[in-house]
């Protein structure tokens, strides 16, 4: 008899129970104005639940006649049910990992960028692809020092075209060569025909941000002549060296990563 009644009880104070709670709902607000993006798809919208409204302290049905079987009849106790909080996780796609070799043209493009005090260079100089319809085949470097450009021959009618320092007058010069080698961050050692006109320079220097060389070194054949990188980008454009062919470092970066050694190299 004790059971049957508990039962009509338990099924008539949750059908009473229900029906009060919801009539005294309080929807949540979303804590999501528009629907997060995860890699182009919308993401579907959390599931929103309705904290139920606290029942009143005289009440003995519903809600609270539940509460006063299974606890310890302190009716003055509610438990509300609280809205999702917002996610803690971020859906924005991963930024791609760039390669030890983008990082590191990406310190020199920050340096220039951020420093007024440098001279500005010719944006003309910057790197491009162009057509090309000379009779050089795809991996042969190509140095015009009189327009001071280095093109690096492609498939299809194409090159990659960088701006590039040339010799001062009476250091330029002309002729056909091969890579014989490559260096990241070479040393240098000014030859002897440099010292006599410089003796104030250092006689050797490690390789480094401040070496005069930069970040990637191309050796030519025998002779002392190299394509290499420069601490002075200002000076891309003008008639500069001693008969090296200097390039941004950020540029000597991506050309050494084009060619290989053996690479045939013409200076026009």
């Amino acid at each position: 008899m004790f059971k049957k009644l508990t039962f009509s009880l338990l099924a008539s104070a949750s059908f009473l129970g229900c029906g009060l709670a919801h009539a005294q709902s309080v929807e949540a607000a979303s804590p999501y104005a528009e629907p997060t993006v995860i890699y182009g798809q919308p993401a579907p919208r959390p599931v929103q639940r309705t904290a139920y409204a606290a029942q009143r302290p005289n009440s003995n049905l519903g809600g609270g006649f539940i509460e006063f079987l299974f606890s310890d009849g302190a009716h003055g106790q509610r438990y509300q049910q609280q809205p999702d909080a917002p996610s803690q996780y971020s859906y924005e796609p991963r930024p791609r990992m760039m390669s030890p070799m983008e990082q590191e043209q990406s310190v020199y493009r920050r340096e220039e960028a951020t420093d007024p005090a440098r001279p500005a260079m010719d944006p003309k100089y910057l790197p491009q692809t162009v057509s090309y319809d000379g009779k050089e085949g795809p991996g042969t470097i190509v140095v015009d020092t009189g327009s001071k450009f280095l093109y690096l021959v492609q498939d299809g009618g194409k090159a990659m075209r960088y701006g590039i320092g040339v010799g001062r007058p009476g250091f330029t010069w002309q002729g056909v060569k091969t890579i014989t080698a490559k260096k990241e961050w070479p040393s240098w050692t000014p030859p002897k025909e440099m010292l006599a006109r410089r003796p104030d320079l250092p006689r050797y220097m490690e390789g480094g941000p401040e070496n005069p060389l930069g970040a990637r070194a191309m050796y030519l054949g025998s002779t002392l002549y190299r394509i290499h990188g420069s601490n002075e980008p200002w000076t891309i454009g003008t008639n500069v060296s001693s008969g090296c062919f200097r390039m941004r470092n950020e540029d000597v970066i991506d050309l050494y990563g084009r060619v290989n050694v053996g690479a045939k190299v013409v200076v026009i």
